[in-house]
């Protein structure tokens, strides 16, 4: 199941039950834009390591 969103999926889900707010998730969007992964602004929620970031894979869970 690697590469189905599931970091993705849960990050707009916690985006949308108003866990995270709209600025954090902008500069997500910037962040990863600027790393040519636009579309994973919603992992970066759950994905903190810079490994984890820069190779687009969540390595370590923990909330």
């Amino acid at each position: 199941h690697v590469d189905s969103g599931k970091s993705t999926t849960t990050g707009h889900l916690i985006y949308q039950c108003g866990g995270i707010d709209r600025r954090t998730i902008e500069k997500f969007e910037k962040e990863a834009a600027e790393l040519g992964k636009g579309s994973f602004k919603y992992a970066w929620v759950l994905d903190k390591l810079k490994a984890e970031r820069e190779r687009g894979i969540t390595i370590d869970i923990a909330l």
